[in-house]
Formats: structure tokens, sequence, C-alpha cells
């Protein structure tokens, strides 16, 4: 490993490429999923393994309801099954859950499987793994801005108090640290409505590992290149 002073406190994932990875093996695209789902408790372990504190993922888009329904009804089912087989483990090793995106396009069941999964590892505090579900940076920012208008309206807010501070405060990611180390796996090289508020001065790494053979080993490489970095949050 590269410097071990140097780790990231957050690191937020795009995972993509998982359809990609299954076709280039010549299976259905559903179980490029279920191999990506091995990659994120191999990164999950491997971020409480190096004393990341906040890992975020990308796990469901707003826009992917446009895929075809089979494939989002399948995603929804692989969700609430390692949601089910998984929270066990993730209570044993201290990993807390919190879900930022909308909630209220989900069926009931999903609604459910994410409230018990933020509720059961409530406690945990070395990890704290966000998922992100449902979410679309547009669509966060316009209902924080929402949210900060009726505040003016009712005059809980004056127009001149909105800054920074305030905006951050109404996001989803309200009370988590901004990213420091953005990965999007395949190549691809673009944030996809992914934080955009809070990427401002967030390092980017576009690695050619689709996610599926995103492991440790390649979490540890994104690692040691984040610590060459020399962040100057604008300044010299």
């Amino acid at each position: 490993m590269g410097n071990e002073k140097n780790i990231p406190t957050h690191i937020a994932i795009i995972m993509d490429g998982n359809g990609r990875w299954a076709k280039s093996k010549g299976k259905e695209r559903f179980e490029g999923h279920i191999e990506g789902v091995v990659s994120v408790k191999a990164c999950i372990k491997a971020a409480r393994k190096r004393g990341v504190r906040y890992l975020t993922l990308y796990a469901f888009s707003t826009e992917n309801w446009g895929r075809p329904q089979a494939e989002v009804d399948a995603l929804m089912q692989l969700f609430c099954k390692s949601v089910t087989k998984e929270t066990p483990e993730l209570i044993e090793q201290g990993v807390r859950v919190q879900i930022i995106g909308r909630r209220d396009r989900f069926s009931e069941e999903v609604r459910e499987r994410l409230l018990h999964i933020e509720e059961s590892t409530k406690e945990g505090d070395k990890l704290t793994l966000v998922l992100a579900f449902d979410y679309s940076s547009r669509d966060e920012l316009v209902r924080a801005t929402r949210t900060v208008a009726d505040k003016v309206q009712r005059g809980e807010l004056r127009a001149e108090e909105i800054n920074d501070a305030v905006i951050s405060a109404h996001l989803d990611t309200a009370g988590i640290p901004d990213p420091d180390l953005i990965i999007r796996t395949s190549g691809e090289c673009r944030l996809s409505n992914f934080l955009l508020w809070q990427a401002s001065y967030a390092e980017m790494y576009f690695p050619q590992t689709m996610w599926p053979d995103f492991r440790e080993e390649e979490f540890d490489k994104a690692l040691e290149i984040y610590a060459l970095r020399e962040r100057r949050y604008g300044l010299l």
C-alpha cells in the first residue's frame, strides 16, 4: 500500500460495467449485477480495513428506471435478497448503512428493506456505507432548493443567509463529509448526475476495470494513486 497517512475519509464509487462484463463473457446482464455484489462486499471490507470512514456507492440512479422492466425488477429482487443476507455481517463489522435519494417510487417491500437495513445497522461506528438509491444529483438539488425556498417564504430563513453551508445542510448528504475520491469503473470518464455539488474538490479516478472485477487489489490501487495526488482546493 501507499501512504497510510493519506487515506481518504470518504470514497464514492460509480459502479459501472456490469452489463459489459457479462456480455464479454457470454452471460446475461443480470449475471453481471450478481457478480457486482461480490465486488461491493470486497470494497466494504477493504474500506473498513484501510480506515476509510465513508463509502458511497451509486447503487441505482434515477435514470436507471429507463432500463427494461425485467432488468429493473431483477435489480430490485437482488437488492432485497442482498439486504436480507448481508445485514447480519454488516452489523458484526460495525458498518452503518445510510440511504440517499428518493424512496417514493419504490414498492412497499423495497421501502421496508431500506428502512430495515438503516435501523438494524445504525449503531455501526467503523464505516458508514452510503447507498445512493433512486438518486439524481440534479433532483437532490431541486428538492433542496424547494425546501430552502419554503423556509424563506415562511420567514424561517432570510434570502441573504443562504450560503454553501445552508445548501449542503439541505442535501440528502447532510452530515456526510464531501467525497475526497470519486472512482468510476469501466473506463467511462463522467459523473452521470452523481454528487455534483459534493464533488467540487474531489479527486477523480477512472480505471478501465469493470465493476465485477473491482476487488480489494483494485481498491488498494485507487488508494495508492490518491496518495500521490496533491489537493490544493484552488490555492497554490
